[in-house]
């Protein structure tokens, strides 16, 4: 059932959201400050929080990070809310600067924007009603999965499918929120996009398969004609490496997984997330 409370703080989100990106519409750009897109419905990543209105997560701080070493200032900053169908969206029509969104590297999406070196890996992950009697890929076989709009996952655990020959049928969303809420009301039997993202969204009646495959890399993407800011950005992620700034804030929010990779047809779940996100 879809309490109250998920239904107050779904809605803070996507108001949050219209709110973040509708301050920008008609403003001329200004040069020493970094305007980024994030998440805000991704814990851990970049998240509204509902007590304080702030946008929060390890995304938003390498955000700030590199607006103190591109522009000077941490301050220098404008973070803008984002989806996944918005986030590519904005930089085409210049409303944002950079996109830092897990935004997963593919061949297909260079052709339209210019990525940073990888600044995290995730793999994809499956979440599910305790009491659905899933326990891993195979028992998807005939369900419907809830995954997001314009995302890699469906494409991938469509392969993964392939594999075990099994067939599952999807149901595209445009929020992860909307996505949770189809998994708890029933209309779909499981929420899939990648495994740290996920883990905002366990709760007791839900659980994580243990399983992972399809390592994500998420990149910070700008604009394909925006060269010298894309290699600005690169320079920086590639520094944050080296001097471990990047190891800190993965720790700093909890996003260290390790869950097996593979064994996707395998029936022990018994490593599976069973409790609450450390940041949701």
């Amino acid at each position: 059932m879809l309490t109250r409370r998920m239904f107050i703080q779904t809605s803070a989100v996507a108001l949050a959201s219209l709110a973040l990106g509708s301050g920008l519409a008609g403003c001329a750009p200004d040069p020493n400050v970094l305007r980024v897109g994030t998440k805000i419905d991704v814990p851990a990543f970049g998240f509204q929080n509902p007590e304080t209105g702030n946008v929060e997560g390890m995304e938003v701080d390498i955000a700030r990070e590199l607006a103190k070493r591109i522009k000077g200032s941490p301050d220098a900053l404008q973070v803008t809310g984002v989806n996944v169908t918005t986030r590519g969206a904005m930089l085409d029509n210049g409303t944002l600067d950079a996109t830092l969104a897990t935004f997963t590297i593919t061949e297909a999406r260079k052709k339209s924007y210019n990525f940073s070196r990888p600044y995290y890996t995730d793999h994809i992950g499956v979440l599910v009603k305790k009491s659905s009697g899933i326990t891993d890929l195979r028992a998807l076989d005939g369900k419907t999965v809830g995954v997001a709009l314009s995302a890699t996952t469906r494409e991938k655990l469509t392969a993964a499918g392939d594999e075990l020959g099994i067939h599952m049928n999807f149901a595209e969303y445009s929020t992860y929120p909307e996505i949770k809420i189809a998994l708890v009301t029933g209309r779909v039997d499981a929420f899939s996009v990648d495994r740290s993202i996920l883990n905002g969204y366990v709760d007791d009646s839900t659980m994580l398969l243990n399983t992972q495959f399809a390592p994500q890399e998420y990149g910070v993407a700008t604009k394909k004609s925006n060269v010298e800011l894309a290699n600005q950005i690169d320079a920086a992620i590639g520094a944050m490496q080296e001097d471990g700034t990047l190891r800190a804030l993965e720790e700093r929010w909890g996003l260290v997984d390790d869950a097996p990779a593979g064994d996707s047809g395998s029936s022990d779940n018994s490593g599976a997330a069973e409790g609450g996100a450390a940041h949701a």
